[in-house]
């Protein structure tokens, strides 16, 4: 069915929960699916540059499991978040040694917020890094990144699921949201911290939506929403999330169409 299409790949943003979306890229795989297009927000973003660089699923997860979050030597020094983001530019450069888009496999569109005029930014040429870092900077954790004199920070802020970056450019879209907000009890939102996180995730979602059930395929898992952003060690459980998901929604579809 999809052999003859062209395929546009997006994925949202959602820390940890992103390997998920890997988890998905290798159900494809088992069903010889391959995306020309790729869109991404944040995780999504540097999980989709790896993909885009025909990286395997094994060198996708060994990337997140073996770069580190929290990091003394990271820590911001007279700039705005607790972790010099710019500092994981030598980890990436590893992974991406051209540091550049056009070496990617296929065209990858990376979406970050520009903190000055308060507008979504999609980059698709030029250099690759700090475009990937700008992307996945979430406040106030990870600091703004710096290009062309213009502060850039996470591309969930602005838009965290662009699936209109591969609209006119694929006949078939799929699309992975890991940014899930389940139901909560009272005793959830006790704090700031909590009811802050809460009115963001329900903002990202609201936003999220619409533009999900527009693709023709996707998957949301809502198992994910047990795992934390930042929790490395919901690597593997995500991952493995993702992997059920999508397996189960491409059989689902291949049935329909057999």
């Amino acid at each position: 069915m999809l052999k003859d299409k062209s395929i546009g790949l997006v994925l949202s943003g959602g820390g940890v929960r992103g390997m998920a979306h890997i988890g998905l890229i290798k159900a494809l795989r088992e069903h010889q699916i391959e995306a020309n297009v790729v869109a991404g927000t944040s995780i999504g973003a540097l999980v989709g540059a790896l993909y885009a660089n025909d990286n395997s699923v094994e060198d996708m997860l060994k990337f997140f499991k073996e770069t580190p979050l929290f990091q003394y030597s990271f820590f911001a020094i007279n700039k705005p978040g607790f972790i010099d983001t710019e500092r994981y530019f030598s980890i990436f450069k590893d992974f991406f040694p051209d540091d550049s888009f056009k070496s990617l496999k296929r065209p990858l569109f990376v979406v970050a917020t520009d903190l000055l005029k308060g507008n979504e930014k999609v980059f698709y040429d030029g250099e690759l890094i700090k475009p990937l870092l700008a992307s996945a900077a979430l406040p106030p954790v990870f600091s703004p990144v710096t290009i062309d004199d213009v502060l850039y920070a996470d591309g969930g802020i602005m838009n965290n699921f662009p699936k209109e970056y591969v609209d006119n450019l694929t006949d078939f879209i799929i699309g992975s949201n890991v940014s899930i907000t389940a139901p909560l009890q009272k005793k959830d939102l006790r704090n700031s911290f909590q009811l802050t996180a809460r009115v963001t995730s329900l903002m990202i979602h609201a936003s999220n939506h619409e533009k999900l059930r527009q693709c023709d395929l996707f998957i949301e898992p809502k198992e994910l929403d047990t795992i934390g952003v930042l929790d490395k060690k919901g690597i593997e459980n995500a991952f493995k999330i993702g992997y059920d998901q999508g397996s189960r929604a491409l059989e689902k579809m291949m049935s329909q169409t057999s």
